[in-house]
């Protein structure tokens, strides 16, 4: 029986208009708020914590197939890069967890 699949995204992204780490936490925490709302992911700030401009965000979305965990992680990397903010960076992995 198959475990299911996630698909794992690190982006970086850059907020241009972030003039304090105030301004940042608007954008991250939108950014967070709608991956989780529209793509059912899990959702972490893991990098640059203390920058005013760059965030490193983890992101995962777990699905039945590895088409389907696929396909939530590239809406999710699409709708990332249409955001108030510059993607400057974005790996994706797919982890298929071993069966026991």
């Amino acid at each position: 029986m198959s475990s299911g699949f996630v698909s794992i995204l690190t982006v970086e992204l850059h907020f241009p208009e972030a003039s304090s780490l105030k301004g940042k936490r608007h954008f991250v925490r939108s950014a967070k708020d709608n991956l989780r709302n529209r793509f059912g992911a899990a959702v972490a700030e893991v990098d640059h914590h203390d920058l005013w401009q760059r965030a490193t965000l983890t992101v995962a979305c777990v699905a039945r197939s590895a088409h389907e965990a696929d396909e939530l992680a590239g809406g999710a990397e699409r709708w990332l890069a249409s955001g108030d903010w510059v993607v400057a960076r974005c790996d994706r992995l797919l982890v298929a967890p071993a069966d026991e």
